[in-house]
């Protein structure tokens, strides 16, 4: 009998569990209303990373320049300048193009794409009110609460999309703010702060700790917070926003304790909150934690037997990546298929400053709390000539590996490009590899690749200072 999947919610981890349902033979309807990619194809991932790159095209200018190249008659490069309604509409036009995209691909797959919010009512049962006003139930045997998440408003401020901003709403600016206060200094923040900055906007980041970037390695928060500040960025550090208010062309936002900064926009990246409210999982028994996450086991099972949830509405590791896979996971589960739950000590996640910042598995603090010592190499890239031509010597790599088996667990790049040099070390971790494994593989030189393979080997002599490379 052909099994019924209903599938609420179109991100990554809608579609994606969408296509492997619809591959396993079964009959599959995604409800969203939106776009298929949802928050992360229209207005996340997909576009503030284009964001992103628009802003280094600035500084491909400036080492242009400094290699001496640059267009004949227009002088210095420093009189760029940045069209931003264009930079705004093209990465807009970008996220469509690709929610587009995927819409074809599931169409190609025979998933059924029902625009409308749906809402249980009943075990099994669900209610879509359509984009045309219509009501139509659906009976599912499996359903997957894919709903994603919002961002988060706290009590003192209000968005209204000309100063006061969340991330959704930089695209529509008329122009590169001339003062942008970034409130919240994690990736997301970092991001849109080195973006702006690299645009040429005055940029004040407001970070309540002492380092930005508060989950990631503190030697690569420290790096780029050094290269902010050498670009002229102002990080208020120690520095928690309660307050915010719009004076004419100005705001204001105020600082715990005392003092204020005053901008001429302000984008708060304050945290994302799982979108779970309204969608009747009281009508099916399952009560979202005190986060307002959805709880589901590991291979994303529910309270509710046939009901699963993948994604940012979980409340774990909020990436697309890990979305995806979630939805994979649980369609393959739910369909009878043979699955390995999600190794949550070797995903991968990347923070898109420039120079970027890569992570993959433990930290030495996550192995040591686990049980077991580790051993870490550090390598800069100072010495790297690939580097060296890119004008990208900012940055690091990092290996840990366990001493004894010299399994390599986890690890760290700071560089341009990282998110891609970390992939190695990914295949590493997840594959349980030695060190010495790593460090015999081939590189291409010169590249940045070559200082990853180079800093595996270092940690191979250090954990087995006897043992010849032949080995």
């Amino acid at each position: 009998m052909t099994q019924r999947i209903a599938i609420l919610g179109g991100g990554p981890a809608g579609y994606e569990a969408a296509l492997v349902a619809a591959e396993l033979g079964a009959e599959v309807t995604v409800v969203a209303d939106e776009g298929l990619g949802g928050n992360c194809v229209l207005w996340d991932c997909v576009p503030s990373k284009a964001l992103i790159v628009a802003s280094e095209a600035m500084g491909w200018m400036q080492s242009a320049g400094r290699m001496g190249v640059q267009i004949e008659g227009l002088g210095e490069l420093d009189r760029t300048v940045v069209d931003f309604p264009k930079v705004g509409r093209g990465v807009l036009e970008l996220g469509a193009n690709q929610s587009r995209d995927i819409e074809r691909r599931i169409s190609d797959g025979g998933v059924r794409l029902l625009r409308g919010r749906g809402r249980f009512v009943a075990p099994h049962r669900i209610e879509v009110t359509t984009a045309d006003g219509g009501v139509e139930e659906l009976e599912a045997d499996h359903a997957l609460l894919a709903t994603g998440s919002y961002a988060r408003i706290l009590p003192f401020f209000e968005p209204d999309g000309e100063r006061v901003l969340v991330g959704q709403q930089v695209y529509g600016l008329p122009e590169v703010p001339e003062h942008l206060i970034v409130v919240g200094s994690g990736a997301t923040g970092a991001e849109f702060a080195n973006a702006f900055c690299r645009f040429g906007a005055e940029v004040t980041l407001v970070s309540s700790r002492d380092l930005i970037l508060p989950t990631e390695d503190p030697d690569a928060a420290q790096v780029i917070e050094d290269v902010f500040e050498r670009r002229g960025m102002t990080i208020a550090r120690n520095s928690r926003a309660d307050a915010c208010e719009r004076r004419g062309d100005e705001v204001v936002v105020g600082l715990q304790g005392g003092g204020e900064v005053v901008g001429s926009h302000v984008l708060f990246t304050v945290g994302q909150v799982p979108a779970a409210e309204g969608i009747g999982l009281e009508h099916v028994g399952v009560e979202p934690d005190e986060r307002g996450a959805v709880r589901v086991d590991n291979v994303g099972r529910t309270s509710a037997g046939w009901l699963y949830a993948s994604g940012d509405v979980t409340g774990r590791m909020m990436l697309a990546s890990v979305a995806a896979m979630q939805g994979r996971t649980a369609m393959w589960h739910a369909l009878g298929e043979a699955v390995q739950p999600i190794r949550w000590d070797a995903v991968a996640a990347t923070v898109f400053t420039d120079p970027e910042v890569a992570t993959v598995g433990l930290s030495p603090q996550e192995a040591d709390a686990a049980g077991f010592p580790v051993e870490t190499a550090r390598l800069d890239f100072a010495s790297n000539p690939r580097a060296k031509m890119i004008h990208g010597t900012d940055g690091f790599v990092k290996v840990h590996a366990m001493v004894g088996s010299g399994t390599v667990v986890g690890g760290v790049v700071v560089s341009n490009r990282a998110s891609d040099l970390i992939q190695p070390l990914a295949l590493a971790v997840q594959n349980r590899l030695s060190v010495a494994q790593f460090a015999q593989t081939l590189t291409i030189y010169p590249s940045m690749a070559g200082s990853v393979a180079e800093c595996a080997r270092m940690l191979m002599s250090r954990l087995d200072p006897g043992r010849a490379i032949a080995h």
